[in-house]
């Protein structure tokens, strides 16, 4: 089946209102102009940081709590290539779709809050995002839209003056339990179609609803250009950028 026939037949079902979960990495918000990578909102490739130590331990739990001021100087850099970035055709596409069907759910690894500024409601941000600060100390919390307005160095609560941090998940931390049991909550339900939009998927989470989706008689597509841990256990591929796929689906489905 070639793209055209594969976008056709997706159109058709989903016409019929099917249940869809969304998977959603760092591909998706490259055609935003963000760039991919390893790790919490991808910067580093598999290359070191200027400080000489890899970015999985400046960007960890237990340096955070070591050296906070080095995991928010690789924090900020994350924010700042975030900053003024748009949704694009992809994530207006998901957010569509969620307003048209009666259930469509996505689960992103991005801590960019795209899909939230598209217009997405029914989200799982796995990972968190850079927009939501916390204190873990007195549970001080506030959504930025960035951190221009942030003084410079490590910023501290304003009701304990103790170190904040944004609502991510650093290296060496557990994901989120409700992130984790609202997963569990919609995994349990079902889904018609499973889209891996995106993403390596090489985490095991992020990798489990595709396999799952198989065993229960859904439909599994991938939306990447290049080979992911998925790639062969899906049912079709779409070997194109999330925008230009999920932009040509939809036009076939009027949204």
């Amino acid at each position: 089946m070639d793209d055209q026939q594969l976008l056709e037949d997706l159109a058709q079902r989903i016409e019929k209102d099917p249940s869809i979960l969304f998977v959603t990495g760092a591909g998706l918000s490259a055609d935003s102009g963000l760039p991919t990578y390893r790790g919490v909102g991808g910067l580093y490739d598999n290359k070191g940081t200027a400080d000489g130590i890899p970015i999985e331990e400046a960007l960890s739990g237990p340096m955070f709590r070591k050296d906070p001021d080095l995991t928010w100087k690789y924090i900020r850099q994350i924010e700042e290539a975030c900053r003024g970035a748009s949704p694009n055709r992809a994530h207006e596409v998901m957010a569509a779709l969620e307003k048209k069907l009666s259930r469509v759910v996505v689960l992103t690894q991005n801590v960019d809050g795209l899909h939230r500024a598209a217009g997405t409601e029914n989200l799982i941000e796995i990972h968190g995002t850079v927009h939501d600060l916390r204190c873990p100390f007195c549970g001080w919390t506030h959504r930025v839209d960035d951190y221009s307005h942030l003084a410079p160095g490590t910023p501290e609560c304003g009701d304990c003056f103790s170190v904040i941090r944004p609502r991510v998940v650093l290296f060496g931390e557990m994901l989120p339990s409700d992130g984790i049991n609202k997963l569990e909550a919609e995994l349990a339900k079902g889904f018609d179609l499973v889209f891996s939009v995106g993403t390596t998927s090489v985490f095991p989470y992020i990798a489990a609803p595709v396999y799952r989706a198989n065993r229960e008689g859904g439909l599994t597509v991938e939306i990447n250009p290049g080979d992911t841990e998925v790639s062969y256990d899906v049912q079709h591929r779409l070997r194109r950028g999330a925008a230009d796929a999920l932009g040509r689906l939809g036009e076939l489905v009027g949204v």
